[in-house]
């Protein structure tokens, strides 16, 4: 990747940094000449490549559903090269099974990663953007923050949070000059599957488990490089959307669910109108 004179100089603060797509964020802010704040629970990958990057990476130890935590690793990333101009909030943990199926200590965990975790970080981080009056905040959330499917529900339900608590946020910080876009993958080749957790299979889900397992068995996983470089074109635009879809397949998946809620809206209109 070729260095960009446009994008050249900028502060990145990333989580989830050193794995997945948080990794393919930082090495491709990193190859544009920008510097890079990388907070991780593990930051043992993200010490490598600051050895490669002299002076313009940073690893921070950092557990997001700690909140305490996040407020002082924040205050560091912000110190350390003088402002933030990028947040990802990139960190999260990946858990499936029927709702039926989850304990509520699963439930619990996976909000407190996927929701509280970036709430803690964007809370954190809009105190030094505002002083600025300005800097872009990404919020990594998930095709299945736009739909959810059979045995994603509680995933999906963290992630629906997200994007329902930065919709009303992006309105919230646009006088301060603050840019809000919630960016939503669908599977990439990134280790997340492979950390997954699977909740006990409940006899009655049987079928449904198994006519998914047939059904996903030959996916194949897209290149984390290729959504680094629709991050940097997003964080590149000067009037960048509220929210991105990346993946073509997941581009028509969601195109075809809006197009049924509008069909389903339409055809009970009558009723929607009548109910006052």
């Amino acid at each position: 990747m070729v260095p960009s004179t446009t994008t050249s100089g900028r502060v990145w603060f990333i989580t989830g940094a050193s794995s997945g797509l948080g990794l393919a964020f930082s090495q491709a802010a990193l190859e544009v000449g920008d510097r890079v704040v990388g907070a991780a629970r593990r930051t043992e990958t993200l010490t490598a490549l600051a050895a490669e990057h002299p002076g313009r990476l940073i690893p921070l130890p950092l557990d997001v559903t700690d909140r305490e935590s996040v407020f002082a690793v924040v205050q560091q990333a912000a110190a350390a090269f003088g402002r933030l101009d990028v947040v990802v909030n990139n960190a999260g943990i990946m858990s499936m099974g029927a709702v039926e199926e989850f304990t509520e200590a699963d439930a619990r965990t996976l909000l407190e990663t996927n929701f509280f975790g970036a709430l803690w970080v964007t809370q954190a981080v809009l105190p030094h953007l505002r002083r600025q009056q300005g800097g872009h905040l990404v919020q990594i959330s998930s095709v299945g923050g736009i739909i959810g499917f059979a045995t994603s529900g509680m995933y999906s339900a963290s992630k629906w949070a997200l994007e329902g608590m930065t919709e009303a946020l992006a309105q919230e910080v646009a006088p301060f000059g603050i840019k809000v876009s919630i960016v939503e993958p669908g599977g990439y080749a990134t280790g997340l599957y492979a950390a997954m957790r699977t909740q006990p299979a409940h006899e009655a889900y049987a079928p449904l488990h198994a006519a998914l397992a047939e059904m996903w068995q030959d996916a194949e996983d897209a290149d984390p490089a290729d959504a680094a470089k629709a991050l940097l074109a997003l964080v590149d635009s000067k009037e960048p959307p509220l929210r991105l879809i990346l993946g073509s397949a997941m581009y028509d998946v969601a195109q075809h669910s809006i197009e049924q809620r509008k069909e389903v809206w339409a055809s009970w209109e009558a009723v929607s109108r009548a109910a006052g």
